[in-house]
């Protein structure tokens, strides 16, 4: 190419720098296009030796591809020079318009760094241009924004002289076009790459998601997907057959509903707070057949970090058995295991329930509640003049509101009769504490807690209350030494059944063990109290058949009240005290029915 006088140039030597450019494009790997450079400079360009230095990603070059002598490509192919070397050699040589020359006259200060090099000694130049072995020339590749793609070095002009203007421009051009050829290559590779990575998580997506089916389909327990926000918030998207099966419906027909269109009503507050948030929560759920089955839902939010939440992942877990299982077990907790009526532990829960720890006779009028709820008054301090309970958990005395006192001191005889030689069957460490009773109203100004009202005296003055009827049997001891327990037994459920005929809905009758029961009828009077008593006893002397033999008990009964400022235990042996008053009055033989 030098051969030619400039600025003249052979038009066959156009054609063939375009040919080696043209080529740097068909290649189509990265390999294939760095070792296309290096072959278009020997071939087109008039060089015997080319080498391509590619920057890494470190920063520092590599020998990526050499061409013209098999054995310096073998000695200096992948060997690296450092970027600091390679800035050096750039910022310090000649400068033909973007190409970088060191004549040997200079280079000797480059022998020792560490950039891969294939000099050999040679003799001085004869003439001016003439080129020597230990010459360098360096074409720097950059990529459209500026960025040092890697250097193109040359050796051994096959005219042995240093390249005119037109050797320069051509390199510089070529050098130019091998950039562009480097970096489509680059993105060729990243492009092929990226569709490698894309298909293997195609690949993987698509087995999850048959995992995630067949996990779906064939779990032993109920799945649903289900919407999540929208006007169709909760409707069901996709059910699986175990849920199917659990609730006696087809998936299409399950693609009708939401699980609030099938959860009970008493569950619906539940099901709403575990749609919201997630988590899990223990409802009902309807069957086709009008039934409801206990299940265990387990929501998980599945979200997407653009869109936010995008449909509920429900496991549904059948626990009917363990529900039932529950419920026997309460139950039994509850209830007395022969007679089936609740137990004393249910009868304690069922009466405080109805008690606070103030005493009815401490009232707060309506300007004094204003007052403590504005000024944050606590309490009824005002009132302390009325009583105040015993620093032992017993009651003063206190005057109720019609001038009557509603408590005494434990031990002594008061209203409810609590006698010191009568039988103290229900003392505890502390009167307002017993088994099952819930945490005490508030004793605010406004507590919503409707205080139990007990009447003053025996005598019916319109005032109606909680009356508690203490039961204890007569001549059911005789029974049973002379028939034996199993006939014993037979009376006590016969009598359950008696008390439990005689009594209104919503009344309660408990066992408290042996022979005694007790009855809680709500909203009597005393007049109506003493009649139901007189009921029960009537419904209990009737003789009872056992194994063709025929029995008679006899039943006494005292009348207590409850009212708020009392234990539940004080209440029950108030009524016990008056069973025994009354058993006492009557004579053995009277109260000996069979």
């Amino acid at each position: 190419m030098e051969t030619e006088s400039e600025p003249y140039v052979r038009l066959a030597t156009l054609r063939q720098l375009h040919r080696v450019v043209a080529e740097l494009n068909t290649a189509r790997s990265l390999a294939d296009t760095l070792q296309t450079v290096v072959d278009g400079i020997v071939v087109g360009l008039g060089y015997e030796l080319a080498c391509v230095n590619l920057v890494r990603p470190d920063g520092d070059l590599v020998v990526a591809a050499f061409a013209g002598d098999p054995a310096a490509e073998a000695l200096i192919t992948g060997r690296v020079g450092s970027r600091a070397s390679w800035e050096r050699r750039l910022t310090m040589g000649e400068n033909w318009d973007g190409l970088r020359f060191i004549p040997h006259t200079e280079g000797w200060v480059l022998m020792e760094d560490d950039v891969p090099q294939w000099h050999t000694d040679g003799p001085d130049p004869r003439f001016e241009d003439e080129w020597h072995p230990e010459d360098r020339l360096y074409a720097p590749m950059y990529a459209s924004g500026g960025e040092l793609l890697g250097v193109i070095s040359v050796d051994r002009p096959r005219n042995g002289r240093r390249p005119g203007a037109w050797g320069r421009e051509a390199l510089q051009m070529y050098a130019f076009q091998a950039a562009i050829a480097i970096s489509n290559a680059r993105l060729r590779a990243n492009m092929q790459r990226a569709l490698v990575r894309l298909e293997r998580e195609q690949q993987a997506l698509r087995a999850s998601e048959e995992s995630f089916r067949q996990a779906f389909e064939y779990a032993p327990s109920g799945m649903a997907i289900a919407e999540m926000g929208g006007d169709q918030h909760g409707r069901l998207l996709r059910t699986n057959d175990a849920l199917c099966r659990l609730l006696g419906r087809p998936a299409s027909v399950l693609r009708r509903y939401s699980f609030s269109d099938l959860v009970h009503p008493e569950d619906i507050g539940t099901l709403l707070r575990t749609s919201a948030e997630g988590g899990r929560a223990e409802l009902r759920l309807g069957r086709r057949d009008g039934t409801y089955v206990w299940v265990s839902l387990r929501n998980s939010v599945v979200a997407d970090a653009a869109d936010g939440p995008r449909f509920l992942l429900t496991h549904v877990e059948d626990i009917e058995e363990r529900k039932r299982h529950e419920l026997q077990l309460a139950h039994r907790a509850s209830h007395d295991s022969l007679t089936g009526l609740p137990n004393s532990a249910a009868l304690r829960a069922r009466l405080g329930a109805r008690l606070c720890r103030r005493p009815q006779s401490v009232r707060a009028s309506a300007i004094e509640a204003l007052d403590a709820a504005f000024e944050g008054r606590d309490g009824y301090d005002g009132h302390a003049a009325h009583g105040a309970s015993g620093a032992n958990g017993g009651h003063a005395a206190h005057a109720g509101h019609d001038g009557h006192p509603v408590g005494a001191e434990a031990g002594g005889a008061g209203e409810h009769g609590f006698h010191a030689d009568g039988p103290d069957r229900f003392s505890g460490s502390d009167p307002f504490e017993f088994p099952g009773a819930p945490p005490a109203p508030s004793d605010g100004p406004y507590d919503h807690h409707v205080h139990t009202v007990a009447p003053a005296t025996d005598i019916d003055d319109g005032t109606k209350g909680l009356a508690v009827l203490f039961c204890d049997l007569d001549g059911f001891k005789s029974i049973n030494d002379r028939f034996g327990h199993h006939t014993g037994d037979a009376v006590l459920i016969e009598v359950a059944r008696r008390l439990t005929t005689g009594v209104r809905d919503g009344d309660t009758v408990a066992r408290l063990g042996g022979d005694e029961f007790v009855v809680l009828a709500d909203g009597l009077g005393a007049a109506d109290a003493a009649d139901l008593a007189v009921r029960l006893r009537n419904a209990i002397i009737p003789p009872i058949r056992v194994d063709g033999r025929a029995v008679r008990v006899g039943a006494s009964f005292g009348i207590g009240w409850a009212s708020c400022g009392m234990s539940a235990d004080e209440v029950l042996r108030s009524a016990d005290q008056r069973m025994y008053i009354e058993k006492r009055s009557r004579s053995k033989a009277h109260r000996r029915a069979g």
